[in-house]
Parts: C-alpha cells; structure tokens; sequence
C-alpha cells in the first residue's frame, strides 16, 4: 500500500512540474518572437506612419500656384485643387496641363500665391 501510495505521490509530483515546465517553454519560445517583433514595430513601423503622416497633411495644404515634384520626376505649377486630383501645368511647357491624383506628388518645390 505504502509503494502505491509512493508511486501516485511521485506520479502527481511529475505531472505538476511537467506543467509548469511547458508552460515556461512556451514563454521561452515566444519571448524571441515577441522582442523581434518590438524591435520591428520601433524600427520600421512607427517611422513610417510618421512619414505618412507627415505626407497627407503636404497634400492637404496643396494650393493654386505651389510648384510641385511628383513622384514620376515631372515638375509643374499647379493650376486647380480638387478633393483628391489636380491640374498641373507642366514648367518645361506652360501651355500643357494634366490633371493627376494628389497621392503623386511627393514635394513641394516652390509655394506660390494664390491668383
């Protein structure tokens, strides 16, 4: 009776240290993983919605007269604003207008007045 008694004693001991364990190695395992993680969110994410950020609100304080540099390489004076495309018109030949998505332009060279 007393062996039994050892036995089942021992067999509990076992299992409650076995739990733990897993639940420690699956700590271990993921600690790696979560680090990395962090370390990508400070190092590429965040920088990157502050360079989008700081991109719409350019695009938002776009104006008649603003030389601007899409991101195709044309340069161009902007002729009319509308919510998301403008019209350009092109400095290497003033008499051509395009109309293209705000989204395109990646600087403002020049701001200009309003007419």
């Amino acid at each position: 009776m007393t062996n039994t008694l050892n036995l089942l004693g021992n067999l509990l001991i076992t299992q409650e240290a076995a739990g733990q364990g897993g639940a420690m190695g699956i700590l271990n395992m993921l600690l790696p993983f979560i680090l990395i993680f962090g370390i990508f969110y400070f190092l590429v994410i965040l920088p990157q919605k502050k360079q989008m950020k700081k991109h719409n609100e350019m695009l938002n304080q776009l104006k008649k007269g603003d030389t601007v540099m899409m991101s195709n390489g044309i340069q161009g004076r902007i002729v009319e604003v509308k919510d998301t495309e403008i019209k350009v018109e092109i400095c290497s030949n003033p008499k051509v207008v395009i109309t293209v998505q705000k989204a395109v332009v990646s600087s403002v060279v020049a701001k200009g007045t309003e007419e």
